[in-house]
């Protein structure tokens, strides 16, 4: 119970920056970029081991954006070129072109890389189709519900074959969601495809919305588990998960990855024991509000030291082993 674990991403470390830049520049090669991918990953997975991590994640070293990333890698799309996405935050838009094809695996071999450097579970990291249809321009669908329901055939496929691979925690982020509330059934409908027949655990990150707009129906989404930020809004929707009672894991953001201030164990404490007050001991996970790319290394290591620290003296205290 109250295992740990985190959303996803991890900051880059310096020469992983910059080897991108030199990659962009083509300063590097190809196999140069993935041999530091891989360096990084594995320095991700070792952080995450010794400070007693449960659920790992491998921190995403080789993505740059979470929709370009998948965009580039499938059939069908075409990328624009810069577009804000939050404050001096820039990506690379998708352009969906043509019909949408999966031509290879696309996140297998890192999870695999990844799993094979620990014992402990790893997760497989996706974006929604509903999240990868709102964040990408349309030119060849005629609407955005065949857009999101194409997208959802080829992640489906994605899912599986992480399944084959080993993966026993499947996440498929859909941070769009809480922004378009008028839109949750198309989102509940893709997601029902990408997770139809998967027995792995499966996950959705949302995040940074307006959840009263999306509760209850938020429980209708076909996932086991749903992962909130909750810290970076002092737990203000907290109440609002009484009811109609949450009856799905929920995975509960306890620090706030869009500050540079690092918690205090007694704070972080303290917003366990309040998820506590809402959602069942047995269905709690604990982890950070979302991914912590925007933080420093030593930020982001610090942040979760003090999470793995105040989760421990919380079981203690609840007699947890």
């Amino acid at each position: 119970m109250l295992l740990t674990t985190s959303v996803g991403s991890f900051p880059k470390p310096d020469y992983l920056a910059k080897a991108r830049t030199q990659f962009s520049r083509g300063e590097i090669t190809e196999e140069e970029l993935h041999a530091l991918e891989k360096k990084a990953t594995a320095e991700v997975i070792k952080f995450q081991e010794e400070i007693g991590i449960d659920i790992l994640v491998h921190g995403e070293m080789e993505r740059g954006d979470m929709t370009t990333y998948f965009a580039e890698r499938l059939e069908g799309f075409g990328v624009s070129g810069l577009v804000r996405s939050y404050g001096n935050r820039y990506y690379r838009k998708p352009v969906v072109l043509g019909e949408v094809k999966r031509k290879a695996p696309m996140t297998v071999e890192t999870f695999k890389f990844a799993q094979s450097l620990t014992s402990k579970p790893v997760k497989g990291m996706l974006t929604g189709p509903y999240t990868m249809t709102d964040w990408s321009f349309n030119e060849y669908y005629p609407t955005r519900r065949d857009t999101a329901l194409s997208l959802a055939q080829v992640i489906h496929q994605e899912v599986a074959d992480l399944e084959k691979a080993g993966a026993k925690y499947i996440q498929i982020d859909e941070p769009a969601l809480s922004t378009r509330p008028e839109e949750i059934d198309l989102a509940i409908e893709a997601m029902a495809i990408v997770t139809k027949g998967i027995t792995a655990k499966t996950i959705s990150h949302i995040c940074y919305g307006d959840f009263s707009k999306i509760y209850p129906r938020l429980l209708d989404l076909p996932v086991d588990q749903l992962d909130l930020e909750f810290a970076n809004s002092n737990f203000a929707n907290l109440e609002l998960f009484r009811n109609p009672k949450f009856t799905k894991e929920i995975a509960v953001g306890v620090v706030d990855v869009h500050s540079h201030i690092i918690e205090t164990k007694e704070q972080v404490k303290a917003n366990i024991k309040k998820a506590l007050e809402v959602f069942p001991l047995e269905k709690v996970y604990i982890d950070p509000d979302c991914g912590l790319k925007t933080r420093s290394v030593e930020e982001a290591q610090a942040k979760l030291k003090v999470m793995v620290e105040a989760v421990r003296e919380v079981k203690q205290e609840l007699g947890i082993k």
